[in-house]
């Protein structure tokens, strides 16, 4: 299956730099992010393994998933993550014209705005609501520039779990990780079915190993 790039080249950052692929820190703090959810049993195994570290991460969520579980993504605000957008009902942008795929991320906007009033004593900001993650990462130029004209920023990754892909090893998603990221890095894990035995499998070992060499797990 392998059609991607587990770190993020240089040359792909520099030709989108409109888009956030990483950080520039000196200190030692990791991005941790999450795609796909809200998944029962699945984000709350996610949540109860980042407070195991007190890190924080940014879960980009589908606007149908929250629909489905609000209980759950009003786990994740409780829990003081950051909440980026995934589009309504995760789109392909390269698939789908402009204007249904801007109105289906303002549909999920909706959702996310809805849900977080709903939300008692958060400690997010509504302003820092304006993230947004494109489904499998492919999204046209137009497509982004009306986003960010609407406020958003696209956040994308410069460390790829590869989590989604069932033909590799759960030990090869922990390397990937491992082996690419550090200080500054955006990571991508997924809170999926799909995603699900890879990424249970390297997120405790993830956090476990950079908490052991001193970083610090902050949300976007």
């Amino acid at each position: 299956m392998k059609n991607y790039f587990p770190r993020t080249p240089r040359f792909m950052m520099r030709f989108f730099s409109k888009y956030t692929w990483r950080f520039n820190s000196d200190k030692k703090e990791i991005f941790l992010t999450f795609d796909d959810g809200p998944t029962p049993d699945i984000t709350q195994f996610v949540l109860t393994e980042l407070k195991k570290y007190n890190a924080k991460a940014t879960f980009f969520c589908i606007g149908k998933n929250i629909q489905n579980h609000p209980k759950i993504f009003q786990n994740i605000i409780t829990d003081g993550h950051s909440i980026g957008n995934h589009t309504q009902n995760h789109l392909k942008g390269w698939k789908t014209d402009q204007t249904t795929y801007v109105n289906n991320a303002l549909a999920c906007e909706d959702v996310i705005y809805k849900e977080f009033k709903k939300a008692a004593n958060s400690n997010l900001n509504t302003q820092n609501l304006k993230l947004f993650r494109p489904p499998y990462g492919k999204v046209k130029k137009s497509q982004a520039k009306k986003l960010i004209e609407k406020g958003y920023k696209i956040i994308m990754w410069s460390v790829l779990s590869a989590d989604f892909d069932t033909t590799i090893s759960n030990e090869k998603c922990l390397e990937n990780v491992l082996k690419n990221t550090e200080s500054g890095s955006i990571i991508v894990f997924h809170d999926s079915v799909k995603a699900a035995e890879r990424m249970k499998y390297a997120l405790p070992k993830v956090l476990k190993h950079f908490s052991d060499k001193g970083f610090v797990f902050k949300s976007i």
